[in-house]
């Protein structure tokens, strides 16, 4: 079990640049001589820019009702029974032509993040997982509950808690960034941070029994690093995490040998303060006075994205549980490693799609690409996954091979997982939360039908994005 699972900020994606308002003082040219204008030919002209910028007639349509454009005053001008009519002729008569950033080639997508920085993330989320190696033997003499191995009820409250609560603060600093508050976000995250490790701590230590101390104070730990690592992924300091997570390396030597018990209790210990060191020296900004601004972003609308943090993490916790967390642990490996890909085929799909918005002409032929584009996408993913689990299985110690039916429930979670990521990129986090914590309980209420829950899961989201992402209005955010 990684305690980094899924700790990642929601995937945002820079919006598109809004079309030019239309100039209403703008003269036209005459027309010829002997010849009454056309009222709409003129008024095609005078809103040319932002005609030849819409993805759909509905966006004309709303400028003409903004406009104070009564259906009685279209019809006696130009001839059409009310706004949508006179906007779909104003769409029909106006070629495309759709604005890219400014200075570069108008032609082309903007570009996908590297792959190079999301295989880092990907990194950045597995290693953790090696604190757990290294602090397994500590744990051995326990006795586990719910037929689960020793330990596992604390740290495993103490880490849903760690995903639910930076889930949301991730997605509160990153609208604070969005609006272009960089200290404000770090106010944010300073507050946050070290509140959702009190409570990841406070979780771990009532869910702990008696002889569980150890991972109680374990858990305390991992709640610590959450919050800094949130932190530090926000603000994008993929590389200082990096380099604080290095001494979890050590870990490598315990696969195959002993290692006595002070190196297993420092070499997590040092991660985890230069984690905390690195994540302060951060929040600098978030010191200086007033950095929190007025009126900022509403704390509900962070609370969507904890949710969909609280559905997928029960959702892989139990992909990575089986019947033991030792059967899981190539799948949890796995996983985490795919957030990586994950996150470089949500950024590919965001590019192909606005390189299609620019260059077709027609809804019709704009959702077959987009579709097409979905699919590719969801099967490198799914590619991916199971290429990582494979490796897993043959590389992490005494992980059995995963049977046909765990394979299949695996891959389907995968789906699940990235098409929720998908639809809460693109402002859909109600439907994607709804999805997981559906599926979460199901696989909570009838472990047995894992495949089948599994299943059902996957087909919501595929049906939500096909109907969501192949509107070309999706892609003006």
């Amino acid at each position: 079990m990684s305690g980094s699972l899924w700790l990642k900020p929601p995937t945002t994606h820079p919006p598109l640049p809004s079309p030019p308002r239309p100039d209403r003082g703008t003269p036209h040219a005459p027309a010829g001589p002997g010849v009454a204008p056309d009222p709409l030919d003129e008024l095609a002209g005078r809103l040319d820019a932002f005609v030849a910028a819409a993805v759909h007639p509905d966006e004309i349509a709303a400028l003409l009702e903004s406009d104070g454009m009564t259906d009685d005053h279209i019809r006696l001008t130009y001839g059409r029974n009310d706004s949508f009519a006179l906007a779909e002729d104003l769409y029909a008569r106006v070629a495309r032509r759709h604005p890219g950033p400014p200075g570069k080639d108008r032609s082309r997508p903007a570009p996908a993040e590297g792959l190079a920085g999301c295989l880092l993330r990907g990194l950045v989320f597995a290693l953790p997982g090696l604190a757990y190696v290294l602090a397994g033997p500590l744990l051995a003499g326990q006795q586990g509950r719910y037929g689960l191995p020793a330990g596992t009820v604390p740290l495993l409250a103490g880490a849903v808690t760690g995903w639910v609560w930076n889930q949301a603060l991730s997605h509160r600093a990153h609208t604070w960034l969005g609006l272009g508050d960089r200290a404000a976000a770090a106010r944010a995250l300073l507050t946050g941070a070290p509140a959702g490790a009190l409570v990841g701590t406070a979780v771990a230590l009532a869910a702990a029994r008696d002889g569980e101390l150890p991972a109680a104070v374990f858990a305390a730990g991992q709640s610590l690093y959450l919050g800094a690592a949130t932190v530090l992924l926000v603000l994008g300091r993929e590389r200082a995490l990096l380099a604080a997570l290095l001494p979890l390396l050590g870990a490598l030597p315990a696969l195959r040998w002993d290692l006595p018990d002070p190196l297993r209790v420092a070499l997590p210990a040092l991660s985890l303060t230069a984690a905390c060191l690195v994540a302060a020296r951060a929040l600098r900004p978030g010191t200086a006075r007033g950095a929190a601004g007025r009126g900022g972003p509403p704390l509900a609308a962070s609370v969507p994205y904890g949710l969909f943090g609280l559905g997928s993490g029960v959702l892989v916790l139990y992909a990575g549980l089986g019947d033991a967390l030792a059967t899981g642990s190539g799948a949890v490996i796995a996983l985490t490693l795919s957030m990586g890909p994950a996150e470089w085929l949500l950024h590919r799909f965001r590019g192909g799609s606005l390189a299609r918005l620019r260059i077709l002409t027609t809804a019709r032929e704009f959702r077959r690409a987009v579709t097409g584009t979905l699919a590719l996408c969801l099967g490198g993913y799914l590619t991916a996954l199971l290429g990582l689990l494979l490796a897993a299985t043959l590389l992490w110690p005494d992980t059995p091979r995963p049977t046909g039916e765990r394979l299949l429930t695996l891959l389907l979670l995968g789906t699940v997982l990235w098409l929720g990521l998908l639809l809460q990129a693109f402002g859909a986090v109600l439907g994607a939360a709804a999805v997981c914590l559906l599926a979460a309980a199901a696989q909570a209420l009838e472990p047995a039908a894992g495949t089948l829950a599994a299943g059902a899961a996957a087909a919501v989201p595929a049906v939500l994005t096909r109907a969501l992402l192949v509107r070309p209005t999706a892609h003006r955010l």
